[in-house]
């Protein structure tokens, strides 16, 4: 899509040609869905935003054991049709941008996980939660706090969970530093380092588009460095210093950021020194440094396998693909209450907007801008 008009009119227009997507005819499940005594221990999903991260999930859940797809939401019918006949998806479980509201009356599916652009996370899950399923947003989980707090509200006031796609949160390799922090084998944190960042292609993809991103290269890959000094530290920061630099302002148009440097201060003393780019590749690593040694991990957030070392040697934990470990870990969050190691829910995903919006701030003050994370 090239613009916010290009893409409002893409849905328009398509939920004019597909408005009976929806049919209330009783067809079977699909033979992927599992169904009898086992049902409650399978999370069923439909998927809105069938683009090529939609699609990777799609194909991770294939894997999984504790989910699976069984619904999509699209503004494009071929691809509907498409995935209709890919993951055998019945067509009572179908839906548009303009009647999904209508999964109230479908006990089929369980959770919505919203994979679409950023500006569109907040309504649609609001809309998920009224109908009364659960919502999975992927990050970031909206533009700001003021969306991030109302969709915790609305989910909480309908009693349906909200997760986000932190899906580092569950990486084995992660995990294993944060349990070396945890038990004291670091020592006491001093120092973190995040690097984040990519070369952007397409200049008129929606990610460059204020209105859809809600930002720049801060929104989409910047939020990996942000997320990620929260649990490698162990701690939520309580100030920043922020510094944006803008080399090409054709495709970094107003409030699409480039790149923005940013630094941490923690209760704890520790301070964290991180980059977030669109101009810069090869550009992933997390690196924590303690009183008693320190961890690296090098790729640190891209899809796998992600590599590490610590000062006691390599990290060698198996890899399983990130999207499938992500969907059999939220089914036993969801249906069984469990809780994760690293939380992920909306008052996660609100706490990182939070931090987004300090960062923003301290960029246009340039001064030190303090952070409050109370929830």
């Amino acid at each position: 899509m090239k613009s916010r008009r290009d893409f409002l009119q893409k849905i328009t227009l398509s939920a004019m040609a597909f408005p009976f997507a929806h049919h209330l005819q009783g067809s079977s499940l699909s033979k992927n869905i599992t169904v009898g005594a086992n049902r409650e221990e399978v999370l069923r999903v439909a998927i809105m935003g069938l683009g090529s991260y939609g699609t990777r999930v799609a194909e991770a859940m294939q894997d999984s054991t504790r989910s699976k797809l069984v619904g999509v939401i699209s503004g494009t019918p071929s691809k509907i049709k498409d995935w209709q006949g890919k993951y055998g998806i019945p067509e009572k479980n179908c839906y548009n941008y303009e009647n999904f509201d209508q999964i109230k009356d479908n006990p089929d599916i369980d959770a919505v996980y919203i994979i679409t652009p950023n500006s569109l996370h907040k309504d649609q899950a609001i809309r998920v939660a009224n109908a009364g399923k659960h919502v999975i947003c992927e990050k970031p989980m909206a533009l700001n706090e003021k969306e991030g707090r109302e969709m915790v509200q609305a989910c909480k006031k309908n009693n349906v969970k909200l997760l986000v796609g932190y899906r580092m949160r569950l990486e084995p390799n992660t995990l294993e530093i944060v349990r070396m922090r945890e038990e004291d084998e670091l020592g006491k944190i001093m120092f973190f380092q995040g690097l984040s960042g990519f070369r952007i292609g397409d200049p008129n993809q929606w990610r460059l588009d204020k209105d859809l991103a809600g930002g720049g290269a801060m929104m989409d890959i910047g939020i990996y460095s942000v997320n990620g000094a929260r649990y490698m530290v162990g701690e939520d920061p309580i100030w920043v210093t922020a510094q944006e630099t803008k080399t090409d302002p054709e495709k970094f148009k107003e409030g699409v950021d480039e790149t923005i440097q940013f630094q941490f201060g923690f209760p704890s003393g520790a301070v964290a020194s991180c980059l977030s780019t669109y101009n810069m590749s090869h550009l992933d690593r997390f690196f924590l440094n303690g009183q008693k040694g320190f961890a690296e991990l090098q790729p640190a957030t891209g899809y796998g396998p992600i590599k590490g070392r610590t000062h006691k040697g390599p990290l060698e934990k198996p890899h399983v693909t990130h999207q499938t470990v992500q969907m059999d870990e939220m089914s036993d969050m969801i249906l069984k209450g469990k809780e994760p190691k690293l939380p992920l829910d909306g008052v996660e995903g609100t706490k990182d907007l939070i931090i987004i919006d300090a960062i923003y701030k301290a960029v246009a003050s340039g001064r030190k801008e303090k952070i409050d994370v109370t929830f």
